[in-house]
């Protein structure tokens, strides 16, 4: 993944441990440093965190929550909405700061709704395409508006 990424000037990267071996790989390949970005943590997924999604699949409320993610929230965690507000916030900040080509490595949520955000759809239609792990999604983001320039590409070799 590292080797298809244009010039970074930065690599941030959620606090999980599974999105910060991902960015590592990337910021030795490109920067060297790699930060912490908050905004880019997952959905918290309240009294479901640490749950598998097989046991999750067992409840109504997962389900429910699950075909209409933009009217609800996990119980005690974040909704979609929430998620999407603190990613704009993120963006718009990024954007202000003329940040330079930044990776941000987050995950499969975080990134729908970013794609959401940027072209105007309903939350509701989150399902309607697909962030595989590992993929590349690169937003353009200047203060007058933010542009989808690839979907969920997956880099080869």
């Amino acid at each position: 993944m590292a080797r298809v990424l244009p010039r970074l000037d930065r690599v941030l990267t959620s606090p999980l441990d599974r999105t910060r071996e991902t960015a590592a790989v990337i910021a030795a390949a490109h920067s060297g440093r790699l930060e912490e970005e908050t905004a880019l943590n997952e959905i918290d997924f309240g009294d479901w965190t640490g749950r598998d999604f097989a046991q999750l699949d067992a409840l109504p409320e997962w389900r429910r929550w699950n075909a209409a993610r933009d009217q609800g929230r996990a119980p005690n965690g974040e909704s979609m909405l929430e998620v999407q507000g603190r990613l704009s916030r993120w963006l718009e900040t990024m954007a202000a700061a003329d940040a330079g080509a930044v990776a941000a490595v987050s995950h499969a949520d975080v990134i729908k709704s970013v794609v959401a955000l940027t072209l105007g759809l309903s939350l509701r239609h989150h399902d309607r395409f697909e962030i595989a792990p590992g993929s590349i999604t690169t937003v353009s983001a200047t203060p007058e508006h933010l542009s989808l320039l690839r979907l969920n590409e997956v880099p080869h070799g």
